[in-house]
């Protein structure tokens, strides 16, 4: 028998194992849903339409969908480089995260297709709201409450929670806005200015104690 199959596995190895695998699941589901946006490049070539008048707004909504998927892909690398281990909770919270950017190409084409009857602003602003309220979560959970993300100085893990939910705000503002909750909208807004400002607070008290 190979010596190697004795030997035991260590409790690092195995946490390494898993999030090994949730990195590759999350990558695999972003790829595919920059996949399905290229799919989506449907043009209507209509009778008395230009070239550029078909394919103007399928490529528009690729480019968009392409760049909030990476966007969102680039917070979570940032996320995922940070952790020695994912526990079951992390790993649940991750899976709603990648349900949520698997919607992200229909989200888009449905901005554009309802924007006449008023809706597609406010499903928009829902679905980026949620899905940057759910890396904020996640980031919460890994960070702090399960301490998964010990190398990563406090203050910067601070900051990046406090950019993720102030992100979440200004799109849940944007969807109370087209909701007509127009106090409510000021409200959020208000409030995730001011996470903005309580981030570059910490930066600034960081470089000057460096």
């Amino acid at each position: 028998m190979d010596h190697r199959v004795t030997q035991a596995v260590s409790d690092h190895h195995v946490g390494q194992r898993h999030l090994d695998r949730l990195v590759m699941l999350s990558d695999g589901v972003f790829a595919i849903a920059i996949t399905l946006s290229a799919i989506e490049i449907k043009p209507e070539a209509l009778p008395g339409r230009t070239l550029w008048e078909a394919w103007a707004t399928p490529l528009l909504i690729y480019f968009l969908s392409f760049f909030l998927i990476g966007t969102v892909w680039a917070f979570h690398r940032r996320i995922v480089a940070h952790l020695r281990d994912i526990d079951p909770v992390g790993t649940a919270i991750n899976l709603l995260l990648l349900s949520l950017v698997a919607l992200m190409p229909v989200v888009i084409r449905f901005v554009f297709e309802g924007f006449q009857q008023g809706q597609g602003l406010l499903v928009y602003g829902i679905a980026l709201g949620a899905t940057y309220a759910c890396m904020a979560v996640l980031w919460l959970h890994v960070a702090f409450l399960a301490g998964l993300a010990p190398d990563l100085p406090r203050q910067k893990a601070r900051q990046w929670l406090l950019e993720l939910f102030a992100g979440a705000l200004i799109f849940a503002a944007l969807a109370l806005h087209e909701a007509h909750l127009r106090w409510a909208s000021v409200v959020v807004t208000l409030l995730a200015l001011a996470l903005l400002s309580a981030k570059r607070l910490r930066v600034l008290r960081g470089r000057d104690r460096s």
